[in-house]
Protein backbone atom coordinates (compact mmCIF):
# COMPACT_ATOMS: atom_id res chain seq x y z
CA UNK A 1 0.00 0.00 0.00
CA UNK A 2 1.35 3.31 -1.37
CA UNK A 3 1.15 6.69 0.38
CA UNK A 4 -1.71 8.17 -0.47
CA UNK A 5 -3.47 5.09 -1.51
CA UNK A 6 -7.27 4.54 -0.02
CA UNK A 7 -7.45 2.95 3.58
CA UNK A 8 -8.49 -0.49 3.33
CA UNK A 9 -12.47 -0.19 4.30
CA UNK A 10 -13.94 -2.64 6.95
CA UNK A 11 -14.10 -6.64 5.92
CA UNK A 12 -10.69 -6.02 4.40
CA UNK A 13 -8.76 -9.19 6.08
CA UNK A 14 -5.29 -8.87 7.14
CA UNK A 15 -2.63 -11.13 7.16
CA UNK A 16 -0.27 -12.67 9.68
CA UNK A 17 2.32 -14.60 9.30
CA UNK A 18 2.77 -16.76 12.80
CA UNK A 19 0.25 -17.87 15.11
CA UNK A 20 1.38 -16.67 18.63
CA UNK A 21 0.10 -14.18 21.01
CA UNK A 22 1.41 -11.35 19.58
CA UNK A 23 -0.84 -12.44 16.70
CA UNK A 24 -3.96 -13.06 18.60
CA UNK A 25 -3.94 -9.89 19.93
CA UNK A 26 -2.93 -7.97 16.51
CA UNK A 27 -6.30 -10.02 15.09
CA UNK A 28 -8.24 -8.96 18.25
CA UNK A 29 -7.71 -5.11 17.50
CA UNK A 30 -8.31 -5.43 14.08
CA UNK A 31 -11.58 -6.91 14.76
CA UNK A 32 -12.55 -3.66 16.70
CA UNK A 33 -11.61 -1.95 14.00
CA UNK A 34 -14.02 -4.03 11.54
CA UNK A 35 -11.14 -6.17 9.65
CA UNK A 36 -10.70 -10.06 9.59
CA UNK A 37 -7.88 -11.91 10.26
CA UNK A 38 -6.03 -14.66 8.37
CA UNK A 39 -3.30 -16.89 10.12
CA UNK A 40 -0.65 -18.81 8.19
CA UNK A 41 1.50 -21.07 10.49
CA UNK A 42 2.36 -24.37 10.68
CA UNK A 43 0.98 -25.18 14.72
CA UNK A 44 -2.51 -26.72 15.50
CA UNK A 45 -4.40 -24.83 17.74
CA UNK A 46 -2.40 -21.45 17.77
CA UNK A 47 -3.15 -18.75 19.75
CA UNK A 48 -3.85 -16.42 17.03
CA UNK A 49 -5.80 -18.76 14.99
CA UNK A 50 -8.69 -19.07 18.07
CA UNK A 51 -9.88 -15.81 17.27
CA UNK A 52 -8.92 -15.79 13.52
CA UNK A 53 -11.64 -15.76 10.93
CA UNK A 54 -9.11 -17.76 8.72
CA UNK A 55 -5.81 -20.31 9.41
CA UNK A 56 -4.00 -21.60 7.03
CA UNK A 57 -2.01 -24.18 8.97
CA UNK A 58 1.15 -25.06 6.48
CA UNK A 59 4.77 -24.34 6.22
CA UNK A 60 5.90 -20.95 5.74
CA UNK A 61 7.68 -21.73 2.59
CA UNK A 62 5.18 -24.04 1.27
CA UNK A 63 3.92 -22.28 -2.15
CA UNK A 64 0.84 -23.69 -2.23
CA UNK A 65 -0.26 -22.18 1.07
CA UNK A 66 1.78 -18.72 -0.12
CA UNK A 67 -0.38 -18.85 -2.64
CA UNK A 68 -4.11 -19.70 -0.80
CA UNK A 69 -3.14 -17.14 2.09
CA UNK A 70 -2.44 -14.24 -0.61
CA UNK A 71 -5.71 -14.48 -2.06
CA UNK A 72 -7.57 -14.68 0.95
CA UNK A 73 -5.88 -11.31 2.37
CA UNK A 74 -5.41 -7.37 1.11
CA UNK A 75 -2.37 -6.73 3.43
CA UNK A 76 0.48 -8.76 5.39
CA UNK A 77 2.50 -8.55 8.27
CA UNK A 78 4.11 -10.77 10.86
CA UNK A 79 4.31 -11.24 14.48
CA UNK A 80 7.80 -12.62 14.70
CA UNK A 81 10.89 -11.71 13.17
CA UNK A 82 12.25 -15.41 13.04
CA UNK A 83 10.38 -16.19 9.91
CA UNK A 84 12.07 -17.27 7.51
CA UNK A 85 12.85 -14.35 5.25
CA UNK A 86 12.82 -16.35 1.26
CA UNK A 87 8.39 -17.14 2.01
CA UNK A 88 8.31 -13.16 2.97
CA UNK A 89 9.79 -12.10 -0.11
CA UNK A 90 7.49 -14.59 -2.52
CA UNK A 91 4.60 -13.02 -0.32
CA UNK A 92 5.51 -9.79 -0.81
CA UNK A 93 4.89 -9.88 -4.47
CA UNK A 94 1.51 -10.93 -4.50
CA UNK A 95 0.44 -9.28 -1.86
CA UNK A 96 1.56 -5.86 0.38
CA UNK A 97 3.95 -6.83 3.20
CA UNK A 98 4.06 -4.54 5.82
CA UNK A 99 6.90 -3.90 7.46
CA UNK A 100 8.66 -4.98 4.00
CA UNK A 101 10.62 -7.51 3.90
CA UNK A 102 14.04 -5.20 3.59
CA UNK A 103 13.08 -4.28 7.00
CA UNK A 104 12.50 -7.38 8.67
CA UNK A 105 16.35 -9.05 7.02
CA UNK A 106 18.00 -6.14 8.50
CA UNK A 107 16.46 -7.19 12.09
CA UNK A 108 16.86 -10.88 11.61
CA UNK A 109 20.81 -9.87 11.73
CA UNK A 110 22.56 -8.64 14.70
CA UNK A 111 25.11 -7.38 12.59
CA UNK A 112 22.97 -5.84 9.82
CA UNK A 113 21.34 -4.14 12.81
CA UNK A 114 24.19 -2.34 14.97
CA UNK A 115 25.65 -1.30 11.04
CA UNK A 116 22.62 -0.12 10.12
CA UNK A 117 22.71 1.94 13.72
CA UNK A 118 26.15 3.10 13.15
CA UNK A 119 25.38 4.53 9.57
CA UNK A 120 22.24 6.67 11.20
CA UNK A 121 24.90 8.01 13.77
CA UNK A 122 23.31 5.98 16.41
CA UNK A 123 25.25 4.52 19.34
CA UNK A 124 25.63 0.44 20.47
CA UNK A 125 27.55 -1.52 22.37
CA UNK A 126 31.02 -1.93 20.35
CA UNK A 127 30.54 -5.01 18.03
CA UNK A 128 32.84 -7.71 16.02
CA UNK A 129 31.31 -10.25 13.43
CA UNK A 130 32.63 -13.14 14.28
CA UNK A 131 31.94 -15.52 11.34
CA UNK A 132 34.04 -18.43 11.13
CA UNK A 133 36.21 -19.68 14.13
CA UNK A 134 39.37 -18.18 12.54
CA UNK A 135 37.32 -14.93 13.29
CA UNK A 136 37.86 -15.54 17.07
CA UNK A 137 41.55 -14.42 17.86
CA UNK A 138 41.31 -10.94 16.67
CA UNK A 139 37.38 -10.59 18.07
CA UNK A 140 38.18 -11.06 21.65
CA UNK A 141 41.07 -9.28 21.44
CA UNK A 142 39.33 -6.13 20.82
CA UNK A 143 36.67 -7.09 23.08
CA UNK A 144 37.01 -9.05 26.24
CA UNK A 145 34.92 -9.71 28.07
CA UNK A 146 32.21 -9.33 26.03
CA UNK A 147 29.11 -11.38 24.88
CA UNK A 148 29.05 -13.68 22.03
CA UNK A 149 25.44 -14.11 20.51
CA UNK A 150 24.47 -15.92 17.22
CA UNK A 151 23.24 -13.59 14.24
CA UNK A 152 20.27 -14.33 14.20
CA UNK A 153 17.54 -16.54 15.81
CA UNK A 154 18.27 -15.19 19.43
CA UNK A 155 15.20 -15.20 21.35
CA UNK A 156 14.81 -14.10 25.56
CA UNK A 157 18.28 -14.72 25.87
CA UNK A 158 18.63 -17.93 23.65
CA UNK A 159 21.96 -18.17 21.54
CA UNK A 160 24.00 -15.87 23.80
CA UNK A 161 27.15 -16.24 26.41
CA UNK A 162 29.29 -14.12 28.56
CA UNK A 163 32.88 -15.02 27.34
CA UNK A 164 35.91 -13.89 29.29
CA UNK A 165 38.00 -14.48 26.94
CA UNK A 166 39.36 -16.36 23.43
CA UNK A 167 39.05 -19.98 25.19
CA UNK A 168 35.81 -19.43 26.01
CA UNK A 169 34.57 -17.69 23.02
CA UNK A 170 36.06 -20.93 20.95
CA UNK A 171 33.53 -23.37 23.18
CA UNK A 172 30.81 -20.59 23.22
CA UNK A 173 31.15 -20.61 19.03
CA UNK A 174 31.39 -24.46 19.02
CA UNK A 175 28.35 -24.50 21.25
CA UNK A 176 25.62 -22.26 18.96
CA UNK A 177 26.80 -24.73 16.26
CA UNK A 178 30.30 -22.68 14.73
CA UNK A 179 26.84 -20.14 13.17
CA UNK A 180 27.64 -16.80 12.24
CA UNK A 181 28.17 -14.74 15.50
CA UNK A 182 28.62 -11.21 16.65
CA UNK A 183 30.58 -10.78 20.05
CA UNK A 184 29.36 -7.50 21.87
CA UNK A 185 31.23 -5.10 24.53
CA UNK A 186 29.45 -5.49 27.54
CA UNK A 187 27.65 -2.56 28.67
CA UNK A 188 27.78 -0.70 32.16
CA UNK A 189 23.87 0.32 32.34
CA UNK A 190 21.32 1.83 34.62
CA UNK A 191 18.41 0.43 33.22
CA UNK A 192 16.78 -1.53 30.13
CA UNK A 193 14.30 0.81 28.58
CA UNK A 194 12.01 0.14 25.25
CA UNK A 195 9.92 2.32 22.92
CA UNK A 196 7.30 1.35 20.40
CA UNK A 197 6.91 3.60 17.66
CA UNK A 198 4.60 3.42 14.59
CA UNK A 199 5.15 4.76 10.80
CA UNK A 200 2.15 5.16 8.79
CA UNK A 201 3.21 5.28 4.47
CA UNK A 202 2.75 8.73 4.50
CA UNK A 203 5.37 9.43 7.15
CA UNK A 204 3.16 10.58 9.78
CA UNK A 205 4.72 9.01 13.31
CA UNK A 206 3.56 8.20 16.34
CA UNK A 207 5.59 6.90 19.41
CA UNK A 208 4.76 5.40 23.00
CA UNK A 209 6.55 6.64 25.77
CA UNK A 210 9.70 4.88 26.45
CA UNK A 211 9.19 2.20 29.11
CA UNK A 212 11.74 0.37 31.77
CA UNK A 213 12.38 -3.29 31.00
CA UNK A 214 13.17 -5.62 34.11
CA UNK A 215 14.36 -9.36 33.35
CA UNK A 216 14.56 -12.28 35.27
CA UNK A 217 16.28 -15.37 33.90
CA UNK A 218 16.62 -13.91 30.44
CA UNK A 219 13.26 -12.87 29.95
CA UNK A 220 10.86 -9.77 30.28
CA UNK A 221 9.27 -9.72 33.96
CA UNK A 222 7.62 -6.78 33.89
CA UNK A 223 7.36 -3.96 32.27
CA UNK A 224 7.11 -0.41 33.86
CA UNK A 225 5.60 2.95 31.94
CA UNK A 226 6.79 5.59 32.04
CA UNK A 227 10.67 4.90 32.67
CA UNK A 228 11.89 6.49 35.77
CA UNK A 229 14.47 8.04 33.49
CA UNK A 230 15.91 11.99 33.04
CA UNK A 231 13.42 13.91 30.38
CA UNK A 232 16.79 14.50 28.49
CA UNK A 233 17.27 10.26 28.46
CA UNK A 234 13.73 10.10 27.50
CA UNK A 235 14.25 12.56 24.37
CA UNK A 236 16.83 11.05 23.43
CA UNK A 237 15.06 7.73 23.12
CA UNK A 238 12.01 8.87 21.54
CA UNK A 239 14.87 10.56 19.02
CA UNK A 240 16.38 7.64 18.15
CA UNK A 241 13.24 5.96 17.50
CA UNK A 242 11.73 8.42 14.81
CA UNK A 243 15.17 8.42 13.17
CA UNK A 244 15.23 4.84 13.09
CA UNK A 245 11.76 4.07 11.58
CA UNK A 246 12.66 7.14 9.42
CA UNK A 247 15.97 5.64 7.85
CA UNK A 248 14.79 2.12 7.49
CA UNK A 249 11.65 3.20 5.63
CA UNK A 250 9.51 1.35 8.29
CA UNK A 251 5.64 0.86 7.26
CA UNK A 252 4.15 -0.42 10.45
CA UNK A 253 5.75 -0.81 14.04
CA UNK A 254 8.93 -1.81 15.39
CA UNK A 255 10.08 -1.84 18.92
CA UNK A 256 13.35 -0.72 20.21
CA UNK A 257 14.99 -1.85 23.10
CA UNK A 258 17.42 0.10 24.58
CA UNK A 259 20.63 0.84 27.08
CA UNK A 260 20.69 3.98 29.02
CA UNK A 261 24.46 3.52 30.59
CA UNK A 262 25.30 4.80 33.45
CA UNK A 263 27.37 8.13 31.99
CA UNK A 264 23.83 9.21 30.22
CA UNK A 265 24.46 7.34 27.00
CA UNK A 266 21.45 5.42 25.17
CA UNK A 267 22.83 2.87 23.05
CA UNK A 268 20.82 0.81 21.02
CA UNK A 269 20.62 -2.93 22.02
CA UNK A 270 17.59 -4.37 19.47
CA UNK A 271 15.50 -3.50 16.91
CA UNK A 272 12.06 -6.02 16.65
CA UNK A 273 9.33 -4.97 13.42
CA UNK A 274 6.23 -5.84 15.78
CA UNK A 275 4.32 -5.43 18.43
CA UNK A 276 6.44 -6.14 21.61
CA UNK A 277 6.08 -7.52 25.25
CA UNK A 278 7.15 -4.12 26.27
CA UNK A 279 4.52 -2.40 24.77
CA UNK A 280 1.30 -4.89 26.41
CA UNK A 281 0.37 -2.56 29.01
CA UNK A 282 -0.69 -0.49 25.96
CA UNK A 283 -3.86 -2.42 25.59
CA UNK A 284 -5.15 -0.83 29.40
CA UNK A 285 -3.16 2.21 29.58
CA UNK A 286 -3.92 4.16 25.83
CA UNK A 287 -6.84 4.38 24.06
CA UNK A 288 -5.01 3.34 21.24
CA UNK A 289 -2.88 0.03 21.62
CA UNK A 290 0.16 -0.92 20.57
CA UNK A 291 -1.72 -3.57 18.37
CA UNK A 292 -4.13 -1.22 16.62
CA UNK A 293 -1.34 0.90 15.99
CA UNK A 294 0.30 -1.55 13.57
CA UNK A 295 -3.19 -2.49 12.17
CA UNK A 296 -3.99 1.28 11.58
CA UNK A 297 -0.18 1.93 10.14
CA UNK A 298 -0.82 -1.59 7.35
CA UNK A 299 -4.37 -0.67 6.72
CA UNK A 300 -3.39 2.89 5.88
CA UNK A 301 -5.10 4.68 8.01
CA UNK A 302 -4.53 7.55 10.28
CA UNK A 303 -2.20 6.73 12.87
CA UNK A 304 -3.67 7.18 16.45
CA UNK A 305 -2.78 9.06 19.84
CA UNK A 306 -0.11 7.01 21.39
CA UNK A 307 -1.07 9.54 25.02
CA UNK A 308 -1.30 7.21 28.05
CA UNK A 309 -4.54 8.17 30.11
CA UNK A 310 -2.76 6.06 33.02
CA UNK A 311 0.40 4.56 34.34
CA UNK A 312 1.00 0.93 34.34
CA UNK A 313 3.12 -1.95 35.18
CA UNK A 314 2.95 -4.58 33.19
CA UNK A 315 3.78 -8.05 34.56
CA UNK A 316 4.68 -11.08 32.47
CA UNK A 317 2.79 -14.52 33.40
CA UNK A 318 5.64 -16.95 32.58
CA UNK A 319 5.35 -20.83 32.77
CA UNK A 320 3.65 -21.61 36.10
CA UNK A 321 2.82 -18.31 36.93
CA UNK A 322 -0.37 -18.44 34.91
CA UNK A 323 -1.98 -20.85 37.38
CA UNK A 324 -2.30 -17.77 39.68
CA UNK A 325 -5.05 -16.54 37.32
CA UNK A 326 -7.77 -17.00 39.62
CA UNK A 327 -6.35 -14.96 42.11
CA UNK A 328 -5.42 -12.13 39.35
CA UNK A 329 -8.80 -12.74 38.25
CA UNK A 330 -10.41 -11.82 41.59
CA UNK A 331 -8.06 -8.41 42.06
CA UNK A 332 -9.51 -5.34 41.64
CA UNK A 333 -8.18 -3.34 39.31
CA UNK A 334 -5.96 -5.93 37.84
CA UNK A 335 -6.49 -6.03 33.69
CA UNK A 336 -5.41 -10.24 32.90
CA UNK A 337 -4.59 -11.29 29.87
CA UNK A 338 -4.39 -14.86 28.62
CA UNK A 339 -3.17 -16.51 25.65
CA UNK A 340 -5.00 -19.47 25.05
CA UNK A 341 -1.86 -21.77 25.43
CA UNK A 342 -2.41 -24.97 26.68
CA UNK A 343 0.91 -26.09 27.88
CA UNK A 344 2.72 -23.87 30.88
CA UNK A 345 6.40 -25.18 30.47
CA UNK A 346 9.23 -23.60 31.80
CA UNK A 347 10.19 -19.58 29.94
CA UNK A 348 6.44 -20.08 28.37
CA UNK A 349 5.36 -17.01 27.56
CA UNK A 350 1.09 -17.72 29.19
CA UNK A 351 -0.21 -14.21 29.46
CA UNK A 352 0.26 -10.89 31.35
CA UNK A 353 -1.11 -8.98 34.15
CA UNK A 354 -1.05 -5.04 33.52
CA UNK A 355 -2.18 -3.16 37.00
CA UNK A 356 -2.27 0.89 36.43
CA UNK A 357 -2.65 4.06 38.36
CA UNK A 358 -2.97 7.32 38.26
CA UNK A 359 -0.99 8.93 35.29
CA UNK A 360 2.04 11.05 36.95
CA UNK A 361 3.94 13.57 34.60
Amino acid sequence: MSAGAAPLPPGSTIGILGGGQLGRMTAMAAARLGYRCAILCPEADAPASQVAALTIRAAYDDPGAQRRFADAVDVITYEFENIPLAPVEALARLKPVRPSPSVLAICQDRVQEKTAMQAAGIGTARFVPVVAPGDIAAATAAIAPGILKTSRMGYDGKGQARVAGEAEARAAFARFGDVPCVLESIVDFACEISVVVARAADGAIAAYVPVENRHAHHILDETIAPAKVAPAVAEEALRIARTVVERLGVVGLLAIEMFVARDGRVLVNELAPRPHNSGHWTIDACAVSQFEQLVRAIAGLPLGSPERHSDAVMKNLVGDEVHDWPRLAAERGACLHLYGKGEARPGRKMGHVTRLSPRGG
